[in-house]
């Protein structure tokens, strides 16, 4: 009957450590895995809901306008969707002055680079999965994306 266990289940280090990350990234969720063990940090919506009431408001009175625009989730189900393999921060170029990668109407090929992802201060170069023509672009240069979030469209 011991009242504290052994070995600690969650490493308030670990989650201190993403807490901060979430913040200099102005993301609102990250997960990671490592050895087994799954840890998931995320902020509540609620909390930026909050601090702006007249913009939540004008987008619940244009919600009858919304269903025209409800392509966007079909993003997600086109066979030449590239996602987001994991979150940060995503650029179009090597850097912030350089020509970026990719732009619509760009021929590329298998491997080529689409893009760049920082997560936690690396820079990962995002390949392009097979040949063909970008037709859409579906991320602003610097702007954080989450996992498995649609980025391009090659065709």
């Amino acid at each position: 009957m011991s009242k504290a266990p052994k070995k600690p289940i969650v490493d308030r280090a670990l989650i201190h450590e993403l807490t901060k990350l979430l913040d200099e990234t102005g993301l609102t969720e990250i997960e990671i895995e490592h050895d087994g063990q799954r840890v998931r940090v995320a902020r509540a919506a609620g909390r930026a809901a909050a601090s702006t009431p007249a913009p939540v408001a004008a987008a619940v009175a244009a919600t009858p306008v919304a269903p025209p625009a409800a392509a966007p989730l079909d993003h997600s189900k086109h066979p030449g969707v590239v996602i987001s393999p994991m979150v940060g921060t995503a650029y179009v170029g090597a850097e912030p002055a350089a020509k970026p990668f990719i732009e619509v109407g760009s021929r590329v090929k298998a491997g080529d680079t689409l893009l760049i992802i920082e997560a936690m201060k690396t820079m990962n170069q995002i390949p392009a999965p097979r040949a063909g023509t970008v037709i859409q672009i579906l991320f602003e240069d610097g702007q954080p994306v989450e996992f498995g979030e649609p980025l391009v469209i090659i065709e």
